[in-house]
C-alpha cells in the first residue's frame, strides 16, 4: 500500500479566486516523501501543462478525477455528461492516469435507485470510449444521502451491469450508509483500485460541516484517526486482501489547514500500515 497526495485537499485551503498552485503542490509532495498525486480537476491548467511540471518533479499521476452529470433517465439528456466524461478521459491519458474517478451526488427528485439506473445506462454508453483509451473507470463511496453510491452493495450493483468497472473505496465515506469500513472494503476488494482514507465523528445538525448521512445521523469531517472509521482495522483488511495500490489522504475538516492535517495524517496513516506489515 501506498500514499498518494490528492489535490482536492490541498486546494480546499485556497481563497477565493487564488490560483491553484501546482508547482508548490509537487514541492509538498516530495516534502512528504510521496510519489503519486490524484488530480481533482486540472484547475486552471491544461493537462499537457500538469503533465509537463509533474514530470519535472518525477511525480506520477496516478487519477484524474472529475465530475460528469450522467443522471438523466433520457439518453438525450445525458448527452452533454457524454462529452465531458470524454474529455476527461482524454486529459487522463494526457496526464499518464491509468485510471478516472467519478464522485456521484444524488438528486431530491429521484431515489437512489433511480439515480443508479440513470447512471449506470450512461457509463454503459461512455464505458467503451475510456476501454479503447486504456483507462479504467471508477465510482467511488459517495456521502450524499441520495447518492446511488455510498455502500458496498451500490458500487458493487454497478460493477455487475458494467463488468468493466472498477472501485475507488472511501473508508469514510461508507459509514454515511451505516456500513463499518472494514467491511465496506472486504464487500468489494475485488474491484478496488484505488483508495481515500478520510475520517467522520457525530455532530449536531447545526454544526459547521455537518452532514446528513443515508443512515440519518449527522457527520462532520475530521483528521483520519479523530473519527468514527476503524482506520487500522481497514489498513488490516486490505493488508490481508493484498491490496497494493494507492491510498489519497483526504481531509475536508477545518480544525487544522490542509498543509497542517496533511502532514499529520501521512505520518497516521503511515503508522497504520507499517503495523500491519
Amino acid at each position: 500500500m501506498k500514499i498518494s497526495m490528492m489535490t482536492y485537499t490541498m486546494a480546499r485551503g485556497m481563497k477565493k479566486g487564488e490560483p491553484f498552485d501546482a508547482v508548490a503542490l509537487c514541492e509538498f509532495t516530495q516534502e512528504l516523501g510521496l510519489e503519486a498525486i490524484d488530480w481533482v480537476t486540472t484547475y486552471q491548467y491544461t493537462p499537457q501543462e500538469i503533465r509537463a511540471i509533474t514530470d519535472d518533479y518525477g511525480l506520477e499521476n496516478i487519477c484524474h478525477t472529475f465530475s460528469c452529470d450522467l443522471n438523466f433517465a433520457d439518453a438525450d439528456e445525458r448527452a452533454p455528461g457524454r462529452d465531458v466524461f470524454k474529455q476527461g478521459i482524454e486529459a487522463a491519458v494526457t496526464l499518464g492516469a491509468d485510471k478516472v474517478m467519478l464522485p456521484v451526488g444524488g438528486k431530491e427528485h429521484l431515489t437512489r435507485d433511480q439515480s443508479r439506473a440513470n447512471v449506470i445506462a450512461g457509463l454503459q454508453e461512455v464505458i467503451g470510449f475510456a476501454d479503447e483509451a486504456g483507462v479504467t473507470v471508477t465510482v467511488e463511496n459517495f456521502p450524499h444521502y441520495l447518492s446511488p453510491f455510498i455502500v458496498s452493495a451500490d458500487v458493487n450493483a454497478a460493477v455487475a451491469e458494467i463488468p468493466q468497472l472498477r472501485v475507488t473505496f472511501d473508508n469514510g465515506n461508507v459509514i454515511t450508509g451505516g456500513e463499518q469500513a472494514p467491511d465496506g472494503f472486504i464487500n468489494s476488494a475485488e474491484y478496488v483500485v484505488h483508495s481515500h482514507f478520510k475520517d467522520w465523528t457525530l455532530c449536531a445538525a447545526e454544526d459547521r460541516g455537518a452532514m446528513l448521512g443515508m443512515d440519518g445521523q449527522y457527520r462532520r469531517a475530521v483528521l483520519v484517526g479523530d473519527g468514527d472509521v476503524d482506520q487500522l482495522g481497514c489498513i488490516r483488511a486490505m493488508h490481508e486482501y493484498g491490496y497494493e495500490g494507492y491510498i489519497n489522504f483526504e481531509y475536508e475538516g477545518y480544525e487544522l489547514t490542509p498543509r497542517e492535517a496533511t502532514i499529520e495524517g501521512v505520518r497516521r496513516m503511515r503508522e497504520w500500515i507499517a503495523q500491519v506489515q
